[in-house]
């Protein structure tokens, strides 16, 4: 997983560093809040962040409200760092869009947990991001099964949209998620089956030794 350390203060910023590889994150390392965002425009941007609060130029919560603002399916996990515990303190740093803080210095162990609790919802919102996708898909196919389908009256093949005729089954396979078991039904069994049966059958009780 990639982590995005947004730190002016160089020593905090590589103790930062230093932790995170050792607990073999890929790290991408910035020194203010105009980097950060350049770096979050970058191809595989990093999907958690680590923001300090206090910066020249952008500082944290302008950053936050930013990526938040910003129209994108990428999931972003943000945690600010601050020196400031207090509750308004806390609360401004929420809405501007954090999920997370930690006060300054960070114990080592509690920022662990904290990443850790952000790797488990961004994986809970990418496997929810997918199951929309399937949805959308599943509702196209049911979708593209309406309307008017052009049927054979007699061999009940069916004309798709290249104008080309296809079995029953084999349509049916191409635009929907579902399998076939073949049977007889009970009338059929009866105009059908049950004749040719019973003429099999009497013609070898006629000829018993063909």
């Amino acid at each position: 997983m990639r982590i995005l350390i947004v730190e002016d203060d160089p020593i905090a910023r590589r103790m930062l560093e230093v932790q995170l590889v050792e607990w073999a994150y890929d790290i991408v390392s910035t020194g203010d809040g105009k980097a950060a965002w350049k770096a979050l425009q970058q191809p595989q941007a990093p999907s958690l962040a680590l923001i300090d609060w206090m910066m020249p130029g952008m500082n944290g919560l302008e950053l936050c409200r930013r990526i938040r603002e910003r129209e994108s399916i990428h999931a972003f996990y943000l945690i600010f760092l601050t020196t400031n515990e207090s509750k308004a303190h806390v609360v401004q740093g929420l809405q501007a869009g954090a999920d997370d803080y930690l006060v300054k210095p960070c114990d080592p162990e509690e920022l662990h947990a904290r990443i850790r609790v952000g790797e488990r919802v961004l994986k809970l919102q990418t496997e929810l991001a997918q199951r929309v996708v399937d949805l959308e898909e599943a509702m196209q196919r049911i979708k593209h099964l309406q309307g008017i389908i052009r049927i054979c009256s007699y061999c009940k093949k069916i004309r798709d949209d290249q104008a080309s005729w296809q079995e029953l089954e084999s349509y049916l396979a191409d635009h929907a998620d579902a399998q076939f078991s073949h049977g007889v039904c009970p009338e059929c069994y009866e105009q059908i089956v049950k004749p040719e049966m019973d003429a099999t059958l009497k013609k070898i009780q006629s000829n018993p030794f063909k």
